[in-house]
């Protein structure tokens, strides 16, 4: 029987309750390397990465090309979402704060969503904790 339940269920067989967090980083692209290196140096290995666009209050920025200004409504971004223990989300967002950040607007956001269950398509196993 799995150790995991969803963090509004009570574990029936008496195990440690694990509860488990999404936390999704929406980050300049360049800063992508750094975050990464910091979350592995801290032994932070599993995420999904994507490509994404977006915009912030900014709306969007003006470039200047070949003498014309030219609006850029949504601005290249990457999404690292991993899901952790909720013990390792403080850890885990001050990582990407730290070395995400360059001070200026549109350095991204931190979401922190609750994990109601984890189930692995390959074998239905439905304990994270597993390899």
């Amino acid at each position: 029987m799995s150790d995991w339940t969803s963090p509004s269920t009570a574990s029936p067989c008496g195990c440690e309750v694990v509860r488990m967090k999404m936390v999704t980083a929406v980050v300049r692209p360049e800063m992508f390397d750094a975050v990464r290196a910091a979350l592995e140096a801290d032994g932070i290995y599993g995420m999904t990465v994507s490509e994404v666009m977006g915009r912030g209050a900014q709306k969007g920025i003006a470039l200047r090309f070949r003498g014309k200004t030219m609006p850029v409504e949504l601005i290249p971004k990457v999404k690292i979402d991993m899901v952790v223990r909720d013990a390792d989300v403080e850890r885990i967002v001050g990582i990407v704060r730290a070395n995400g950040r360059t001070g200026r607007p549109g350095d991204g956001r931190i979401f922190v969503l609750p994990v109601e269950s984890i189930c692995r398509v390959r074998t239905d196993q439905e304990d994270p904790e597993e390899g």
